[in-house]
């Protein structure tokens, strides 16, 4: 591994992190890479390159935030797919796996390749005549005030009703614990190869999720009585008051490698992540919420379950 390309958060504070990373990188003759409209945020022996040549060049990247950022490091490198290690600065992630204490060790084990990677789905989409990819989801989403979103779905081809909502999401498994959630639609298990199509708030038409298999062909189609629509992507809009046009998407399989260094570890804390989605945990899993003194101290403490 000659190279690593740095994914930061565009807005949070880096410079601890990155720090970390710049003594380890001096201490293994590594070079490190930014964006070049990041070079401001990083100190000079980060080499600076253009936005899209980041992931070409490196051989694994590193994402800085929180899930937002990893799923733009993992957009970054849709074509030529690269290891990217995710260290957490947000305040809830489920990708994001390594604390900023825990990187020295995580950076050695991935120069010495000790890890496994973690193969993710993304959907690609054509917007109009533009091609976009999403690894959570991709959303139609009304104007405020301005009506709903009206549009007909067809799957291979072949019409199958429409959606008349505030929004139609569609979503891949990782992406079905964020908006499609929020929309009222089902959790899929990240093992799983779906597509999920959420209508949120639907005043007409398909009113309930849709679990599609991945080989089908989706496309949405806006109506005449729609209103200007927002298409979003990962949850950054991508295209602006669309008043026609349509959306097809195809679901693409190991768009993007994320990497595990315990991955039992890690379902264990996305299992506790997921208490804040209402699913129910017992004490003990409860507790590993917990600091890890505090935790020895509880051990005790917490009554079996009745």
């Amino acid at each position: 591994m000659s190279g690593l390309g740095l994914v930061l958060h565009p807005t949070r504070d880096v410079t601890e992190v990155v720090s970390i990373i710049e003594r380890w990188a001096k201490r293994h003759h590594k070079t490190l890479m930014v964006r070049e409209e990041d070079q401001h945020r990083v100190s000079s022996c980060i080499v600076p390159v253009p936005a899209d040549e980041v992931a070409a060049r490196a051989d694994a990247l590193i994402s800085v935030g929180g899930d937002g950022t990893m799923l733009g490091a993992l957009r970054s490198a849709v074509l030529d797919p690269k290891p990217v290690l995710g260290v957490h600065l947000g305040h809830l992630g489920f990708l994001v796996e390594i604390e900023p204490p825990e990187l020295p060790d995580a950076l050695s084990r991935l120069l010495s390749k000790e890890f496994t990677i973690e193969s993710h789905a993304c959907l690609a989409c054509d917007v109009c005549g533009d091609d976009v990819v999403a690894f959570n989801d991709i959303a139609l989403v009304r104007q405020p005030g301005s009506g709903f979103v009206s549009v007909t779905l067809a799957i291979d081809g072949q019409q199958y009703g429409y959606y008349r909502s505030d929004a139609v999401v569609v979503s891949t498994p990782i992406g079905s614990t964020a908006y499609s959630y929020a929309a009222g639609g089902p959790l899929i298990s990240p093992a799983a190869d779906s597509v999920v199509i959420t209508p949120s708030a639907p005043m007409a038409g398909i009113s309930r999720s849709v679990v599609l298999s991945p080989d089908e062909k989706i496309r949405l189609e806006l109506r005449p009585d729609s209103s200007p629509v927002v298409v979003e992507m990962d949850g950054l809009v991508f295209r602006d008051a669309a008043t026609e046009g349509a959306v097809d998407i195809t679901y693409r399989r190991n768009a993007g490698l994320v990497v595990r260094f315990d991955p039992l570890r890690y379902q264990e804390r996305n299992q506790l992540k997921m208490t804040l989605l209402d699913l129910p945990f017992l004490p003990e899993q409860l507790r590993e919420l917990l600091p890890e003194e505090l935790r020895r101290r509880t051990q005790q403490e917490i009554p079996p379950p009745c």
